[in-house]
C-alpha cells in the first residue's frame, strides 16, 4: 500500500456567484501514483486541482472550509507560504503556455528568479527536465529556438518541463492533452508512468478512456460530489456505485 501524500478532508468551496463546486469532499491521495479525478464537466474537478496549491486564492471564493493535508501540514492555513507551496506543487494547464524565450530560457527563467546563479546548475536541470517530460531528443539542438516554433505536443511537454525543473513533489494536471493528437497524447501518457516513479501526479483526463488507461487511482465526480474513489483497475471494471458504472459505461456526461 503507498504512502499517502494528500490528505484531503471535509472539503467545501462556494464561488462568489452562489455556485458550490466542492461539497463535503474527502479523498487520500497515495505518494507516487497517478491518481485521477474523473467525470462530467462541474462536477469540480479542477476547483479541487486549483485548491492543491492554492490557484482558488486567484478566483473569487466565497467560502471554503476544510483541510487539506500535505504531508501532514494543513496547506489552507493563511499562514502558508503560497510561494513556497507551488514550488512543490506544479501545475500543467490544458493549453500549453510558453513564456515568449527561448526554449531554454523558458526553463531556466523560474529558477533564475527563485535566485539560482550557477551555470552549471541551470544546464543541469534543463537537460535534465527535458529528459523527464521526454522532450530531450526532440529539441537538444534547438535549445536557443522561440518556444513558440515547437508543435502544440512538444509545448505541452514544455510546459510540463518547466514545472519539473524546479523539483516539485506532485505535479498536477489539468487535461493536458486536451488539444494534442493521439501521437503527442501517447508521449505525455507514457512520461507520466514514468514520472510517477518519483513524484506523485494528480490528473483530470480530458476522456473516461484515458482515466482508465492512466489511473493508479481514480476519484469520480459529479456535481461537487465525490461519488467514488478506488483503485484504477477496480472503478473501471466494477465500480460499486450505480452512478459511476453509468458513466463509465457512457449512459451520460
Amino acid at each position: 500500500m503507498a504512502a499517502i501524500k494528500i490528505i484531503v478532508q471535509n472539503l467545501s468551496l462556494q464561488y462568489s456567484d452562489g455556485t458550490e463546486s466542492l461539497r463535503d469532499i474527502n479523498l487520500d491521495i497515495p505518494a507516487n501514483n497517478i491518481t485521477v479525478l474523473f467525470g462530467p464537466a462541474g462536477g469540480g474537478k479542477s476547483s479541487l486541482l486549483r485548491c492543491l496549491n492554492r490557484l482558488n486564492d486567484l478566483t473569487e471564493v466565497q467560502t471554503i472550509t476544510g483541510k487539506i493535508l500535505l504531508d501532514g501540514e494543513n496547506i489552507l492555513d493563511p499562514k502558508t507560504d503560497v510561494i513556497a507551496l507551488r514550488r512543490r506543487v506544479g501545475m500543467v494547464f490544458a493549453r500549453p503556455v510558453v513564456l515568449p524565450m527561448s526554449i531554454r530560457q523558458n526553463l531556466t527563467y523560474g529558477l533564475e528568479l527563485a535566485g539560482e546563479k550557477h551555470k552549471s546548475k541551470l544546464e543541469e536541470a534543463v537537460e535534465r527536465s527535458l529528459k523527464l517530460a521526454a522532450l530531450w531528443e526532440e529539441v537538444k539542438d534547438r535549445l536557443e529556438e522561440a518556444a513558440v516554433a515547437l508543435s502544440g505536443g512538444q509545448q505541452q511537454r514544455l510546459c510540463l518541463a518547466r514545472v519539473l525543473a524546479n523539483q516539485p513533489e506532485v505535479i498536477l494536471l489539468d487535461e493536458p492533452t486536451s488539444g494534442l493528437d493521439p501521437i503527442s497524447t501517447g508521449k505525455v501518457e507514457a512520461a507520466l508512468q514514468e514520472l510517477k516513479k518519483n513524484y506523485t501526479i494528480i490528473l483530470v483526463p480530458h476522456s473516461v478512456q484515458q482515466a482508465a488507461r492512466t489511473a493508479d487511482f481514480a476519484a469520480f465526480f459529479l456535481q461537487g460530489e465525490l461519488v467514488e474513489a478506488a483503485e484504477g483497475k477496480e472503478i473501471f471494471t466494477h465500480p460499486k456505485e450505480k452512478r459511476t458504472e453509468d458513466y463509465v459505461e457512457g449512459r451520460f456526461g
